[in-house]
């Protein structure tokens, strides 16, 4: 639950628009847990001006097949007894839902020779799983609204943060109210955000055959976010880790729940998966929540607020490839390394973070200039733009052309 209702994000604007225009597709909208898909729905539906009906699949063991049938039957009569503008019906965590994508064909396909009055938005957190629904079963007949991780900008309109504690506490809204209680924040965020994450929306809807293995992979990528891993180097660290075909799959299912990814090197035009991805989560309350440090603390470790800010700066432009607005990389050659690589159509921009003020060279940068000819190389912290007035704008907004 939010802890300011009042706050609408700016893609409710968008869905809103899609629900007033004629009855094309499906609407689906795609996030990681807590980052407000039930409450942005919920609010368009009421301004939407059509009637509706909700209803969540969260609870998997009491969802038989046909449940989606009975919930779309009686938003049929809803919309039957509408005038003009129809009905409307939502199903949340619909990919919880056992055979989902079948159901949804099936129903949605009858409303479309019926021509009837119904929309239709669904939401889920595992976009993994619904990426393979969507593909096997409805195309054609969808749209995607990716929600992505609450921004800087958005925690400060919202709540007031500044950015001190946006770059500490993250960006999980739920959790706001708890921030002047640390030990119990961190609580909330590994009992209420990551456990359910982990057992429900990777090991209850994917295949893991090494539970224990993903676990750790996660608290792994928590600790070194913002490094450079080799796979190898992981197993070094991970008890009866198997191979590194598994741990690059389980790294792509952290990714796929939207909190923690492996970031690929860059090598021009073609990028292929690198044996040594950088770890970045999505959010940077995964990465604190695990230190127990307090704010305070937290801000005279040097080296861990370093590289909390490259983390920070790293997920502002994560969640804006995993909503399509780019591909971003890192690139390292011997000792020299760029932080992260975005590349926006065919315009790449090298990002360099720094968190200190002394003047530093950046070889590195130099290096990747010569080497790819980037349209601009950006230096963010130190002497180059400040961090809050890089993460208040968004990715677009240094990368595009």
């Amino acid at each position: 639950m939010l802890s300011n209702l009042s706050y609408i994000r700016p893609q409710a604007a968008e869905l809103l628009r899609r629900l007033h225009e004629p009855r094309r597709f499906l609407q689906i909208i795609t996030g990681a847990r807590q980052v407000g898909k039930t409450t942005l729905i919920s609010q368009v539906a009421e301004r939407s001006g059509l009637v509706h009906r909700f209803a969540s699949a969260d609870e998997p063991t009491l969802r038989g097949p046909g449940w989606i049938a009975q919930q779309w039957d009686a938003a049929r009569l809803m919309a039957a007894h509408t005038r003009e503008e129809g009905a409307l019906l939502i199903l949340d965590e619909v990919q919880k839902a056992p055979n989902w994508a079948e159901a949804v064909k099936r129903l949605w396909d009858e409303d479309t020779r019926e021509r009837r009055r119904l929309r239709v938005v669904l939401s889920g957190s595992a976009q993994l799983l619904i990426g393979r629904g969507l593909t096997e079963s409805l195309a054609g007949r969808f749209e995607l609204l990716h929600l992505p991780h609450w921004s800087f900008p958005e925690m400060r309109e919202a709540f007031g943060w500044s950015l001190e504690r946006f770059l500490f506490y993250g960006a999980y809204p739920g959790a706001v109210p708890l921030v002047r209680q640390p030990a119990r924040w961190s609580r909330y965020i590994r009992d209420s955000l990551i456990e359910p994450m982990i057992a429900r929306d990777v090991l209850l809807l994917s295949r893991v055959d090494k539970s224990a293995l993903l676990r750790r992979l996660f608290e792994l990528g928590c600790a070194y976010s913002g490094q450079i891993l080799f796979y190898t180097k992981m197993l070094g660290q991970l008890q009866d880790a198997g191979n590194t075909t598994t741990l690059a799959h389980y790294l792509d299912l952290l990714a796929g729940a939207g909190v923690l990814t492996g970031l690929q090197k860059y090598g021009g035009e073609v990028a292929r998966r690198s044996s040594s991805p950088k770890l970045q989560v999505l959010n940077t309350a995964l990465m604190t929540a695990r230190t127990r440090l307090t704010l305070t603390q937290a801000r005279t470790d040097r080296e861990f607020w370093g590289r909390l800010v490259e983390s920070a700066v790293g997920a502002h432009l994560a969640n804006a490839a995993a909503s399509g607005a780019c591909e971003v990389f890192y690139w390292r050659h011997r000792n020299l390394e760029v932080d992260f690589v975005v590349r926006a159509d065919r315009a790449v921009t090298a990002i360099e973070v720094k968190s200190g003020h002394p003047r530093q060279t950046l070889p590195g940068m130099a290096a990747f200039a010569n080497a790819f000819q980037p349209v601009r190389s950006l230096l963010v912290g130190g002497d180059g733009i400040p961090v809050e007035e890089f993460l208040s704008e968004p990715a677009e907004y240094w990368t595009g052309v």
